[in-house]
């Protein structure tokens, strides 16, 4: 006996589908965008797999959003340590600076 309901990943893959027109009708710039949503939605079907939402829709949609937030976080994360690099680094210049007259 297989499934009735068609598997989360299924589902995703139909609504890219559904997206494709959109998707070729975006600038080539964004296409490429367009796309990694995909592969950030694809990369949390475990959990939408599980989440088993009435409208699978809703889970692509916050499986893509947590990736965005994500990277947001992990962007945040880099700057701050160049920010924290480029304080140390002009704070022991000013020292030498300061040292050396």
């Amino acid at each position: 006996m297989g499934k009735t309901n068609p598997t989360y990943r299924n589902r995703l893959r139909e609504f890219e589908h559904e997206w494709s027109l959109y998707h070729r009708a975006l600038r080539l710039e964004s296409q490429d965008h367009f796309e990694r949503l995909f592969v950030q939605a694809r990369n949390f079907a475990d959990a939408g797999g599980i989440q088993n939402h009435t409208d699978p829709t809703t889970t692509h949609l916050i499986s893509m959003l947590l990736a965005q937030e994500c990277r947001i976080t992990d962007l945040e994360e880099q700057l701050e340590t160049v920010n924290e690099d480029a304080s140390n680094s002009s704070s022991n210049h000013s020292k030498n600076t300061t040292d050396g007259q």
